[in-house]
């Protein structure tokens, strides 16, 4: 059989082989010669034929007048435990949608309707170019079933098949073919030489509507061509008029060439990335764009061009500059896939800015107003700030977008930045006042449903099942152990609460208040002139002293830093741990971060610190310390930059005993303005000291320029979160599925910001139904983490977690952000969020060399 019969026997087969009951109307009686070579020469009687088609058999019934008579054919063979293949040929009829006799036939099988030019050119789209298709099959060309068969046999002299399918072999189809060429010159001779520069004119005329000169060099009709494909597609994703740069470049005149052109410029976004934005960048500087005028909101939804992305970025600036944040964020939305981001790191992590920075003012906005309406019980304010919604989601907005800033090569634009960092100032400076009106109107008691810090250990630590982790984290806020939570393992049991710190909340003070026996007596003295904690007659003022207090309390007591955790091998883990009843886990990285002046770095470390106490869980309860407290001494307000003149306050004077940023105390003294006085005997302590604190965001001038600072009575210095975890690890395993590969491994880290492709089960027979992995890609540097993922091209990522979504076979591109700059060399490290378990290890370390 002929090419034409074979490939509509094909089509007809699938559907019989899916539904067995085909009811097929053919209203222009076209395929009559083809239900004649099926039967095998011409109909004989009205009875049901067996016939195969492509292999499949079948009965043919064919209407010869009477629905009613071929129904009646037909149900004797359909309507048994195990119906029969049947074929219903209706030749010269439309097909009844409303009340058709062959209704119930249709719904128990399908119906097929086909148009015979259309199958033929789907045959004929096999040998030839779309050009010459439509030479053989114009529209207005009245053909017959014969005619079209002749032109699909190999034996058709209509046409010599087509010259550039020869040339452009692996093009796939004409899309294909036109994109090969219009990204590379390398076959123009080939062209030249076969004498087919008209089949591609004719491919261009028929496919875009485009008419190309015949007689033209191949760079000039290809340079044309390519101007039409990108100009036409930005100009129908405008939202107004072309601009008059393009009066020049032809447009589409059907709707159908619109769309061939679209799908064409596609096409070369998607199978050449690396040529089309040279191209791209080549068409635009000729066409003058750059210095087209164009309002940002008039640039439709496709970046045809690079400038379109760097003036969206503006706007998108500007908008958060005017307080438009929402606006902003469908924006960033709407652009989270361009072209030009999926293919530069550095302007994605621009974007990226802008929606940290349009989330921190969103944010904002609400709970400056929740604090305007705020009422003056101090319970309520503590409330509103750890509510599951709270306003702590302002902190933790504020964090991620300096830790991000902090990552930047190149700051966002000042101003955008400047209106949302103020927007934080004001409403944590709003929110400070009104908290201290609230607790001098309690008496300074807002205890309520709080946790007293100096009950932790008594109603939480020494309650949980032995042995248990006790982790003492200097300044983490409330927001901080939140997210926390969020990157721990979803096996996990985890219960978040939150703690009223003890003032001042400074670390001899917190740290002190989270000892064993705090409950039961608890004091601020100063002795010799320094400030610390009394507890049971024993004077505790620094770590030393806490250290050898706690011991001499709590049998089997095993004392360490986070960092001697995280870099200790299991075995020798496993046997400090032995037999230990509590495990005091203690790091200050954030608040010595913090205090070291290096703004910048703390912001990444900070972020750091929340994976490797995450990392620190997991490795103890891998060892068989299961159950883990997390908590901290005291919060910390930490601002873009320090505080101006205008919230720098002068100290009290009098007889001062400690003086910090947030806090002075001693005896006597003048109260300074915008500052409010308490007796220690106010807060419960047996002491003479009296304590004086800004009752807004503001400082004392106590030497420094710090933007960080603890020591005050605001809701991010006092209120700390306890965290109670319990951990099950399941055995280590690595997948079975397929192993995950990287690619693009820099030879060395010169940005903090850098990206590698993963691929899991790359090359690999995957299994029948492999499934997405779920994996937390991380630089690893002498068993500590030193940076994690900020951003996943093609790949669902986990922002609070740092997880991404791998799919079998399928190239992920995840920009890593270095938050450890001291990191001499790393490692890429792809691990099992649940069990840590390495997935893919960099073969070397990697050298980091900034600034090189």
């Amino acid at each position: 059989m002929h090419p034409l019969h074979e490939y509509v026997a094909k089509q007809l087969a699938e559907k019989l082989k899916s539904k067995k009951v085909v009811v097929w109307y053919d209203a222009r009686s076209e395929f009559a010669p083809f239900i004649d070579e099926a039967r095998g020469g011409q109909r004989k009687s009205s009875e049901p034929v067996a016939i195969s088609v492509a292999g499949i058999d079948t009965h043919l019934v064919e209407y010869a007048g009477s629905m009613f008579e071929l129904r009646a054919l037909v149900e004797p063979r359909v309507s048994g435990d195990t119906p029969e293949s049947v074929l219903l040929y209706l030749p010269g009829c439309e097909r009844d949608r409303h009340a058709s006799v062959l209704m119930e036939l249709e719904k128990a099988g399908t119906t097929w309707e086909p148009q015979l030019k259309q199958l033929a050119k789907n045959v004929l789209l096999q040998k030839y170019t779309l050009g010459t298709v439509d030479d053989l099959l114009p529209f207005d060309r009245r053909v017959t079933y014969e005619d079209l068969a002749i032109a699909c046999s190999n034996a058709s002299s209509m046409e010599p098949p087509s010259i550039l399918k020869s040339i452009f072999h692996d093009a796939g189809d004409d899309d294909g073919l036109l994109a090969a060429w219009l990204v590379s010159d390398t076959r123009d001779a080939d062209i030249e030489a076969k004498e087919a520069t008209r089949e591609l004119c004719k491919l261009v005329r028929s496919r875009l509507g485009l008419d190309l000169a015949e007689d033209g060099p191949l760079a000039k009709l290809r340079a044309v061509t390519l101007r039409y494909v990108l100009a036409g597609e930005f100009r129908s994703d405008l939202n107004c008029p072309p601009p008059a740069c393009l009066d020049g470049v032809e447009s589409p005149k059907t709707k159908a060439q619109g769309d061939a052109l679209r799908e064409l410029a596609r096409r070369l976004r998607s199978d050449f990335a690396d040529a089309y934005a040279s191209l791209a960048d080549r068409v635009e500087k000729e066409l003058g764009l750059r210095n087209a005028k164009l309002p940002p909101g008039v640039l439709g939804a496709i970046d045809t061009f690079r400038f379109e992305e760097r003036s969206l970025l503006t706007h998108c600036g500007e908008l958060i500059a005017n307080k438009k944040f929402d606006e902003a964020l469908k924006l960033v939305g709407e652009r989270e896939h361009s072209f030009w981001l999926d293919r530069d790191v550095g302007r994605k992590a621009q974007w990226e800015a802008c929606r940290r920075m349009a989330e921190l003012g969103s944010v904002a906005t609400l709970v400056r107003a929740a604090v305007h309406k705020a009422s003056g019980d101090a319970n309520a304010w503590i409330e509103a700030y750890t509510a599951k919604d709270g306003w702590y989601r302002l902190d933790q907005a504020q964090r991620r977008l300096e830790a991000w800033v902090a990552n930047l090569d190149e700051e966002p634009e000042e101003r955008p930045l400047g209106v949302v960092r103020r927007a934080y100032e004001d409403t944590c400076h709003a929110m400070a006042e009104g908290f201290v009106r609230a607790l001098v109107k309690a008496g300074w008691a807002a205890s309520g449903g709080s946790l007293n810090q100096t009950r932790l250990w008594s109603e939480v630590v020494s309650e949980r099942p032995k042995p248990v982790a006790y982790f003492l984290v200097d300044a983490m806020r409330f927001e901080m152990g939140v997210e926390l939570a969020e990157r721990l393992p979803k096996t996990s049991e985890i219960s978040v609460r939150h703690a009223l710190c003890t003032l001042p909340s400074i670390t001899p003070v917190g740290m002190a208040a989270l000892q064993p026996g705090a409950s039961q007596s608890f004091s601020v003295v100063a002795q010799a002139g320094k400030l610390g904690a009394s507890i049971e007659g024993a004077f505790l003022s620094d770590v030393t002293s806490r250290k050898k207090f706690a011991m001499s309390r709590v049998p089997k007591l095993v004392d360490m830093t986070l960092d001697e955790l995280l870099t200790s091998q299991p075995s020798r883990l496993g046997k400090k741990l032995d037999g230990a009843q509590v495990v005091v886990v203690r790091s200050q990285e954030i608040d010595h971060a913090g205090e070291a002046g290096f703004a910048s770095q703390a912001r990444r470390v900070m972020d750091a610190v929340i994976d490797d106490i995450a990392r620190a869980i997991r490795k103890l309860a891998a060892a068989g310390v299961e159950h883990a407290v997390v908590s901290a001494d005291h919060g910390h307000l930490f601002f873009a930059s320090d505080r101006d003149e205008s919230m720098r306050t002068d100290a009290p004077g009098g007889d001062t005993v400690d003086l910090h940023r947030r806090c002075w105390i001693g005896r006597g003294g003048a109260t300074p303005p915008g500052c409010v006085r308490v007796a220690a005997s106010a807060l419960g302590y047996a002491s003479d000291l009296e304590f004086v604190f800004p009752t807004g965001a503001g400082v004392f001038k106590a030497g420094g320029d710090l933007a960080f600072h603890h020591g005050g009575p605001s809701l991010q210095e006092l209120i700390v979160p306890v965290l109670s975890i319990r951990t099950k690890l399941r055995p280590s395993a690595r997948p079975s599925a397929g192993p995950i590969t990287a690619t693009g491994l820099p030879e060395a880290i010169t940005n903090r910001i850098f990206s590698v492709t993963l691929v899991f089960g790359e090359k690999q027979q995957m299994m029948l139904g492999a499934t997405a992995m779920i994996v937390r890609p991380l630089l690893m540097s002498a068993g500590k983490q030193v940076g994690m993922v900020g951003m996943a091209i093609d790949a669902e990522l986990d922002r609070a977690t740092g997880c991404v979504k791998l799919e079998p076979n399928k190239p992920v591109t995840v920009a890593f952000l270095l938050s450890d700059e001291s990191a001499a060399s790393l490692r890429v490290v792809v691990q099992d969020p649940t069990t840590d378990a390495d997935l893919y290890r960099s073969p070397a370390d990697i050298p980091v060399r900034l600034g090189i």
